[in-house]
């Protein structure tokens, strides 16, 4: 017997109403479902200098698109540019090893490695030389627990402390590098004979807000203010962005929040 197209339609319909239904109304199995599937993992807590009884601060930082591991460094400086101190750096390059440094069995295994790309502005602005002239810790002279602490996987938020002897009014700094972001004009061939421009890829990018401990405002957001050296052969900081794509795209904001 054959069964008229209009009668199967119908059925199919039958079959599906239930589901539409259920997207549709707030209390529906299959919108449960969807809200559930959507819902974003609470950001990670760090924290850093807890034993200090300085001003707190948090640093909430909201990844973007673009996210990928990256790197970091958070520090404060006077409003002339001169260096504090550090509140957060990542571990890899506070200790001088990385998870994945060491390739000489053919496999990735975790050992010394040094990454003067990384983050070189911070680097420089420490003003700390290594005897192998990077700017960068060592294994053998690394920064304290204090400051550091393991890359963050996603958003997170630093609960960190100033020392006592800040000025009111101070300049916070973020910079932040991922490496394999290749774009037009950051490619991989750009400095063939640079090994470390090829583990930077973009270069690293630069971001600060001023913070008034006495102004009303308890939340300051930080802006772009240039990038790092391709390389980390210098500390200074490229204030055209116009190449730089992926990597503005790192982080979708950071604010900073007076408690």
């Amino acid at each position: 017997m054959h069964t008229p197209r209009y009668f199967t339609s119908f059925l199919i319909l039958l079959v599906l109403l239930p589901l539409v239904t259920s997207f549709m109304a707030d209390t529906g199995p299959a919108q449960r479902w969807w809200q559930r599937k959507r819902q974003v993992a609470p950001p990670e807590r760090i924290t850093t200098l807890e034993e200090k009884n300085g001003i707190e601060l948090e640093i909430v930082f909201a990844k973007g698109r673009a996210h990928n591991h990256p790197l970091m460094a958070f520090w404060i400086e006077d409003t002339m540019g001169g260096y504090i101190h550090s509140l957060y750096v990542a571990e890899s390059i506070a200790k001088g090893y990385f998870r994945h440094g060491d390739a000489s069995t053919g496999r990735w295994e975790p050992g010394p490695l040094r990454r003067p790309a990384a983050l070189p502005y911070w680097g420089h602005k420490r003003g700390i030389k290594a005897p192998d002239g990077y700017f960068i810790p060592t294994q053998d002279n690394p920064m304290p627990d204090a400051v550091t602490g393991p890359t963050p996987k996603s958003s997170f938020v630093l609960h960190t402390r100033l020392r006592h002897a800040e000025p009111r009014v101070f300049n916070l700094l973020m910079e932040i590098n991922q490496s394999w972001d290749w774009n037009r004009h950051w490619h991989n061939n750009r400095f063939p004979d640079d090994p470390h421009y090829k583990t930077s890829s973009q270069p690293a990018l630069v971001y600060m807000a001023t913070i008034d401990l006495d102004s009303p405002q308890r939340e300051f957001i930080m802006r772009p203010i240039g990038h790092s050296h391709w390389s980390g052969a210098t500390g200074e900081l490229f204030k055209d962005l116009s190449t730089i794509t992926t990597a503005l795209q790192i982080a979708d904001q950071v604010t900073v929040r007076i408690p």
